[in-house]
């Protein structure tokens, strides 16, 4: 009667280790998730909380109007500096940039082209002069989620490098 009873358990003991390995890889699969998928949850934070930035950067030699937005330059494609030359080119036009940093490369994927993308209407006409000092070799998108993408530009204008 003793050898019936255990018998009976074995089935419930299996399905207890199966569980038990799912929980695991599901656990295993969060972890590597996490470490990267190259976003910083704490950088995504302070931004949300800081609101919109400020800069304590001197006046540039535009209108106040043309770069009354943060631009940042983010490399979308595979040439390595190219956020740099970009940076470089604005900043020798009298844009006020955010500089580079880490963040400054994109590999989540969506964008094929030179794209400038600003997130609200009263940003088109910086996006657009932005287009002209870049030779119009970039197109101007509007998007209202910029932020969820780029967070270091949240509240202002990401100029999107795929090639030269």
């Amino acid at each position: 009667m003793n050898a019936d009873r255990e018998s009976n358990r074995l089935p419930l003991r299996a399905g207890a280790m199966l569980l038990f390995a799912v929980a695991i890889v599901c656990v295993g699969l969060g972890w590597h998730s996490a470490a990267t998928s190259g976003k910083n949850p704490e950088a995504q934070l302070r931004a949300a909380q800081s609101g919109a930035p400020t800069s304590a950067a001197p006046a540039p030699t535009q209108s106040s109007a043309t770069n009354s937005a943060k631009v940042c330059v983010i490399n979308a494609g595979t040439v390595n500096g190219l956020a740099t030359v970009v940076d470089d080119q604005l900043k020798s036009k009298g844009f006020t940039t955010a500089g580079i940093t880490s963040e400054s490369n994109y590999s989540q994927g969506g964008f094929t082209e030179n794209t400038i993308v600003y997130s609200t209407p009263g940003q088109k006409a910086q996006a657009q002069k932005i287009a002209q000092a870049l030779d119009n070799d970039y197109s101007v998108d509007s998007r209202a989620n910029m932020a969820s993408s780029f967070t270091r530009c949240a509240g202002g204008v990401a100029v999107v490098a795929v090639r030269r």
